[in-house]
This record gives C-alpha cells, sequence and structure tokens, in this order.
C-alpha cells in the first residue's frame, strides 16, 4: 500500500489497524486475522471514516477468503456479515461488492481466490491514496483563491466536523486533504476544530491529526460555528460525507446539517470533500432513502478523556434516570451545499452537474 499516512497496514498477512477509540492519548494498535475480527473493529469504531471502513471492510473480505480457503460460497456467507457491520457508510457496501464481483470473475478463471483477494484490497486503497490527493489539490485552489484576497498575516479560516483526515480516508482523508495540501503550500491557514459530540472524534481525532502536522487549529464547541460566522470568522467550511446522492443531498455526522444551515445564513462557502466510492447513485432523497445509524445512547450519557491522575476513563454525564437519543448522522441537503470536491474535481451539488462529472458511475 502506497499511503504516507496509514490507519491500517499488512504484518504477515494480517491487518493492523490503529484503535481509534484509544486516541489521542495513546496509540495502540490491533491484529485483525478474521472476517469476523473486522466486522467488529467497523462496528466498534475501532477503525471509522467512510473510506477506511470500505478498505477494512475489502480486507475483511480477503481475510474472509483465506480462512476460507479460497471457496467462493463461503466467502460470500461471510462477506455478507462484513458488508452489514454498519448501515450508514456507502464504502462499506461497495467495497464489499467490488470485491464479490472480482473473486466470482475469477472463480470461473480459476484463480487462486486468497491472492486475487488480497490484491483488489490493496488497490482499492492504493486508488484511495490517489483520489485523496486528488482531493486536497482541486480544494485547495479554493483556499488558496481566499488566501489572495486576505488581509497580509490574516489566516484563512477553515471550519471542520467530525473527522475526515487520514484516519477517515488513507494518506490525507478528504475535508482534511485541501488542509495539508495547503500547508504544503506554506498558506497561512488556521483550522476551526468542531468537538463533534458524542464521540468527540474532532477533538479526539482531528485536533490530533492536526497537532501531528503542526498545523494551527483551536478547538471549539459543537454550538460555536454559528457564532463564529456571525462575527466573521469563518472563510470556508469542508467536511466529509459518509454517503452522498445522485442528487447531491448529503449524510454525515450529526451536526453537519446546523453547521450548513449557519453556513447559508452566513453566506460562509460550505463544501463537501468525498471520493467518487462515497456516491449512491441508487438514491436521490436523503432524508427518505438514507438509513440513519442509532448508536448506543451509552455515548451520549458518558464521556470519555484522560483523568488527572494520567489514567483514561469515563465519567457519566447526565443524571442516573436520564435516557438518551444517539442518531450517528444527519443529512445535509444539496441546496445547503456550495460544491462537491471530488478526485475528478469541484462541481455543483446538483443531479445534473454529479451526472455529466460521473456519468460512468450511474446504474
Amino acid at each position: 500500500m502506497n499511503s504516507t499516512y496509514k490507519a491500517f497496514w499488512l504484518e504477515d498477512g494480517d491487518l493492523v489497524v490503529i484503535d481509534q477509540t484509544q486516541l489521542p492519548f495513546c496509540v495502540v494498535t490491533k491484529t485483525l486475522k478474521t472476517s469476523a475480527e473486522a466486522t467488529l473493529a467497523i462496528q466498534d469504531m475501532t477503525v471509522r471514516g467512510a473510506g477506511v471502513i470500505g478498505n477494512v471492510a475489502a480486507f475483511g473480505v480477503y481475510l474472509a477468503a483465506r480462512e476460507s480457503k479460497g471457496d467462493l460460497e463461503k466467502i460470500k456467507a461471510l462477506a455478507a456479515v462484513v458488508r452489514r457491520a454498519r448501515p450508514t457508510a456507502v464504502n462499506l457496501m461497495w467495497a464489499v461488492d467490488r470485491m464479490i464481483a472480482v473473486l466470482e470473475k475469477s472463480a470461473k478463471q480459476k484463480q487462486d481466490l486468497v491472492e486475487i483477494a488480497l490484491k483488489e484490497a490493496i488497490a482499492i486503497a492504493d486508488e484511495d491514496v490517489v483520489g485523496t490527493r486528488n482531493i486536497g489539490k482541486f480544494g485547495c485552489e479554493l483556499i488558496e483563491a481566499i488566501a489572495k484576497n486576505k488581509p497580509k498575516g490574516e489566516p484563512v479560516n477553515i471550519l471542520t466536523h467530525c473527522n475526515a483526515g487520514w484516519l477517515a480516508i488513507v494518506d490525507r482523508g478528504s475535508a482534511l486533504a485541501p488542509i495539508y495540501e495547503a500547508s504544503d503550500r506554506g498558506i497561512n491557514i488556521h483550522v476551526w476544530v468542531d468537538e463533534t459530540r458524542p464521540r468527540n472524534q474532532g477533538a479526539n481525532l482531528t485536533a490530533w491529526e492536526l497537532g501531528q502536522s503542526k498545523i494551527p487549529h483551536t478547538l471549539i464547541a459543537d454550538n460555536t460555528g454559528g457564532l463564529l460566522m456571525q462575527y466573521g470568522k469563518v472563510d470556508l467550511c469542508i467536511v466529509g460525507t459518509d454517503r452522498t446522492t445522485r442528487s447531491g443531498d448529503v449524510a454525515n455526522k450529526i451536526g453537519t446539517y446546523l453547521k450548513a444551515l449557519a453556513a447559508f445564513d452566513n453566506h460562509v462557502p460550505f463544501y463537501v470533500a468525498l471520493p467518487s466510492s462515497t456516491f449512491d447513485m441508487q438514491i436521490s432523497d436523503g432524508v427518505k432513502e438514507i438509513a440513519i445509524e442509532t448508536r448506543s445512547a451509552d455515548e451520549v450519557l458518558y464521556m470519555q478523556g484522560l483523568q488527572d491522575n494520567g489514567d483514561i476513563g469515563k465519567v457519566r454525564v447526565a443524571p442516573l434516570e436520564t435516557t438518551a437519543l444517539n442518531y450517528g448522522f444527519d443529512i445535509t441537503p444539496a441546496r445547503l451545499v456550495t460544491g462537491l470536491i471530488t478526485e475528478r474535481g469541484i462541481c455543483e451539488a446538483a443531479e445534473t452537474a454529479i451526472a455529466g462529472m460521473f456519468l460512468d458511475l450511474i446504474p
């Protein structure tokens, strides 16, 4: 695999992943040897982010091939379990379906399905590397244009939500890819990092990533973004997505919709960055047709962090008798999206524009 930054890698044929639930206070890895372990890693958010979920799912099919000794029917049965690991991120389903299609074709040609599965999973990851770098270049053009109009010495202030960096899509991510590219070009930037309750992927993961790269950033409470926009302290928003319809509706981490509304009201450009594998061309109405994952209420009722004694632990933040509802994602309608930053270029969040750029993906 050719990525510079890796959320996973191969060791002796097994898949090693960074346990993202342990970040930012310690870097711990897990070794996945079976498709069931890959499924669990996706379900319990050891790995997360649309692209990495898809990558781990693809390698999960490879692990299924290995444990099934190349028996296609057994592989398909195990792959079906991997495919159901989480309901919202379409990259997961896309990757499994692509793997099975390749294996079915290879089986007819009497090829070694374990070897083919490994090669295809690596190919999917390597394609993501190329895609994320292109997303970075196209998105950076937006940042560069804003920088040229800023008073000398003032940074371009970018607001992002959740984590869509290399922990989410190998190498440079989607929403953070333009930020990394801007940093490489020497553009003066500053990132507002939403904490992204309830799992705090912004506070735990995005802030950690940006800190590793020495990119100036400030953590903010989720509800602060609107005020910053009113004060003129946000130049543009860039977020990722777990599924985008053919009409441009965007499913992303819960809270994205509210940021898009605030951006729209304050005339702040709101961009969504994604690889083409995140499009779901079979649906057009995000609110009606995208299944929104409901996760454990404990993610809302408890918070995990570094305690004063140096231990990592969790505390309850609500009364013992209080219940909670925990939707993992929301839908941002296309009308609130300024544009989609893809590996093929930037296009309008509209069905005609998407079809024009991605005609080959339409069934």
